[in-house]
């Protein structure tokens, strides 16, 4: 029953909530994030438990007025059955509270198979899920090794039992789960790579602009009117605001990188930038570990490998602009379109460059739009689907139509 499910997670989100320091723990040291944004990961995650334990009671079907007068149609929602769920490392705990959640609403199962490189947040969901009267069996996870990812992905992906895909993750990797589910026809949903445009018009409030590309830390493009002032503010807010350190340890602002592959990669994005004729403004050093410095780069085009892959590190390209089609033909020849950002004070621009940016989300004069509330999915190469809202639920549901006839009229 649908109020069945409501009440057990919303007991899941109530001991996430008491547990929350404990949980932040896990993800500072099994990722590396800072405490202080392991802590918004956990309110986050919680989030959508609290969510879908309202939305679990409002999985309507529709009733249908008939051509005929001897048959009433009715149209059901049921849940589709077993849900693979297939999470990344960047967002431990999130991404799979975000599916997970919706899926159990429903009335589904799930299987979760996390990122190789941060099994404990798994773990420690499914403790709490069991604690909340989740029963056993509906809530499962997975945990493998990188040598063992490849054949558990083609189980979860081409099980006859499995009725539904969920992952996030490179559009790479969806590509070949895809391809996988595609024999058995299964249900799937996939939010997979981006390359978020964040983009800054001559009208925007420079101030406001910076603030929101320190929290969301995405590649930028500045037009040139004000371009110098921005990358003078930006740069000037890098060296007040941002701390390198172990994410436990109090003040830091960036931890390490997931592992010392991200770093590298990080290092050959500069290496490659500066050798077509970027600058590196700040930072741009790699140093113990997998600690990479906050780096700023201007004199940035787009034949440059960082602004056409995902970086996940603190890296932020700046591409100078001179109008609003140019910045929009930047930003749209990605084949990926997850999210894009832009500051503007100009209304009538607001509305045409929102509607013209090729992402499945925008924040206008805001860096951070990830909310429970909200449908969170992308366009082109960047997924299927859509996750929180009151759509997300939809993901994890199948429509059955009934025809009762026979009727007298």
């Amino acid at each position: 029953m649908g109020e069945e499910r409501s009440v057990v997670l919303r007991k899941w989100f109530d001991l996430m909530m008491l547990y929350k320091e404990e949980l932040a723990q896990i993800i500072t040291y099994e990722c590396g994030k800072p405490m202080s944004e392991s802590l918004g990961e956990v309110a986050y995650s919680a989030s959508f438990l609290e969510w879908f334990s309202e939305e679990a009671r409002r999985v309507y079907g529709d009733f249908v007025p008939s051509p005929a007068k001897d048959r009433k149609i009715l149209l059901l929602k049921q849940p589709v059955g077993v849900a693979s769920i297939i999470t990344p490392w960047n967002f431990p705990s999130a991404m799979i509270s975000r599916k997970a959640a919706a899926a159990l609403a429903a009335g589904c199962t799930v299987v979760v198979k996390p990122a190789e490189d941060t099994p404990l947040s798994a773990l420690a969901l499914a403790e709490l899920a069991e604690k909340a009267g989740v029963p056993p069996g509906v809530f499962n996870v997975v945990p493998c090794s990188r040598e063992t990812t490849p054949a558990v992905g083609e189980v979860l992906c081409t099980d006859p039992l499995v009725a539904k895909i969920s992952f996030t993750g490179s559009t790479a990797t969806g590509k070949v789960l895809l391809k996988m589910a595609a024999d058995t026809v299964k249900k799937a949903s996939m939010e997979l790579g981006g390359h978020a445009p964040f983009i800054v018009f001559d009208s925007a409030d420079v101030d406001q602009a910076v603030s929101g590309a320190m929290a969301s830390k995405f590649r930028n493009c500045g037009q040139s009117g004000i371009h110098d002032g921005f990358m003078d503010k930006l740069g000037r807010a890098m060296d007040a605001e941002l701390r390198l350190g172990h994410g436990s340890e109090p003040g830091t602002t960036q931890g390490p990188l997931i592992n010392t592959r991200a770093a590298e990669k990080v290092v050959k994005q500069i290496a490659d930038a500066v050798s077509r004729g970027a600058t590196v403004l700040k930072g741009g050093k790699r140093l113990e570990g997998s600690f990479m410095e906050p780096t700023l780069l201007s004199d940035v085009t787009t034949e440059m490998i960082c602004t056409k892959e995902e970086t996940f590190g603190p890296l932020l390209p700046v591409i100078r602009f001179n109008t609003e089609e140019e910045a929009l033909a930047i930003a749209n020849a990605s084949n990926v379109g997850l999210a894009g950002y832009f500051f503007s004070q100009d209304v009538s621009q607001i509305w045409r460059v929102m509607e013209a940016l090729e992402v499945g989300m925008v924040g206008v004069n805001e860096g951070l739009l990830s909310t429970p509330e909200a449908a969170f999915g992308g366009v082109k190469q960047s997924g299927l689907g859509v996750e929180g809202s009151k759509y997300g639920i939809d993901e994890y549901l199948e429509v059955k139509y009934m025809c009762f006839g026979g009727l007298k009229p």
